[in-house]
């Protein structure tokens, strides 16, 4: 159900060693498996690769797979750094072993829903009202409780909720969903998704003849991976990620994209930036440890992580520490619009290379 996506991370771990090499003079030895967005398979293949050797694991993008993995690792004793999984409840459980450098549903949405104000400012916009649709897996879970909970609290946004439906990420037909979410008039999206459901819903917004003043994902993907932009052509434009992204003037992110066009020669890293990027960092935060370690020692290992201090990123935010639940902090986002077919960063205007769209043209005339 999330292939491309997980397929989208490999590129990122695939090229890891050899960049991490020429950087700490470290090598890295990959075992890779695939948790086919299963609890229970993410469960068993942790277990098989502790078994086969492994000295950390790194994953696994869905927020399931990796609170199953995670239970694995603190049993075993056997760090574990998540690359991206945003359910905030991983690093509340008192583990010991379970490392996160990336925001939680709590931290993606009060920076997506910052972004939001921002967009309505630079658009000279005011919507007044938001029909809140979302997946029901734990990070669409997660990301709706987070919206609950933050929403109320944020005086500054001129809109309100009307609405909040649930789907199944796994669906295969969405006109009930979508058409109840025209039924409330509101003036645009705010979307939690996947890859697969978003290009199912947008097409029946298409057959549904629903144009509302766009669509916005306030902390999650699905609407900029390159398959989206395959899949639905000049339909996908204009949607709108809140989402981390990567600073691409650092030189690190320089170094990261140089290796991803040598490696993907047909492929562009625009379109893999927070699944690389992550992924990335992941592994580079496992490299790092060892080397200041000097040791594959689980325990030993695991409290070198726990040290880490890097600066030098290619994500947005700050230095990547860990508090003591394991979890980094700090990390920003970015409001990237889908242009020319294009993942395009518009705000903050600092670090822009275009400005937003807002409200989006009919699809018809776009």
């Amino acid at each position: 159900m999330q292939g491309l996506i997980g397929q989208s991370c490999q590129k990122g771990a695939d090229l890891a060693p050899g960049v991490i090499r020429e950087m700490l003079g470290v090598d890295i030895e990959l075992m890779n498996a695939d948790t086919e967005t299963n609890v229970d398979t993410a469960r068993t293949r942790a277990e098989r690769l502790i078994q086969e050797g492994a000295h950390v694991l790194v994953g696994p993008f869905d927020s399931g797979a990796a609170g199953a993995i995670a239970q694995v690792c603190e049993q075993r004793g056997v760090p574990f750094v998540i690359n991206i999984a945003a359910a905030p409840q991983i690093t509340e459980q008192g583990y010991k072993f379970t490392f996160r450098n990336f925001p939680t549903s709590p931290e993606l949405v009060r920076n997506g829903l910052g972004l939001i104000r921002d967009l309505f400012q630079a658009t000279r916009t005011a919507p007044r009202s938001a029909v809140f649709m979302h997946v029901n897996d734990t990070f669409g879970q997660a990301n709706a409780k987070a919206i609950g909970a933050i929403f109320p609290t944020l005086s500054y946004l001129p809109f309100k909720i009307v609405d909040t439906i649930a789907y199944d990420p796994a669906a295969k037909d969405l006109t009930v969903e979508v058409s109840k979410a025209k039924a409330t008039n509101a003036d645009f999206l705010l979307l939690v998704c996947r890859l697969n459901d978003a290009i199912i819903l947008r097409r029946e917004m298409v057959k549904q003849r629903w144009n509302p003043m766009g669509i916005i994902a306030p902390g999650n993907p699905g609407m900029y991976e390159d398959q989206l932009y395959k899949s639905l052509g000049k339909l996908s434009e204009y949607c709108i990620s809140n989402v981390p992204w990567y600073d691409p003037k650092t030189e690190l992110a320089k170094r990261v994209e140089k290796a991803f066009d040598k490696q993907n020669p047909k492929d562009k890293m625009m379109f893999h930036v927070l699944n690389v990027g992550y992924t990335f960092e992941a592994l580079m935060i496992a490299a790092d440890a060892f080397k200041r370690a000097r040791s594959s020692d689980a325990r030993t290992l695991t409290e070198a992580i726990r040290q880490t201090d890097i600066r030098n990123r290619m994500m947005l935010g700050g230095a990547i520490k860990f508090n003591a639940k394991g979890q980094v902090e700090g990390n920003a986002s970015a409001c990237i619009q889908n242009l020319n077919l294009t993942p395009t960063l518009v705000l903050p205007a600092t670090a822009a290379t275009a400005k937003p769209v807002f409200p989006v043209p009919d699809y018809r005339k776009a």
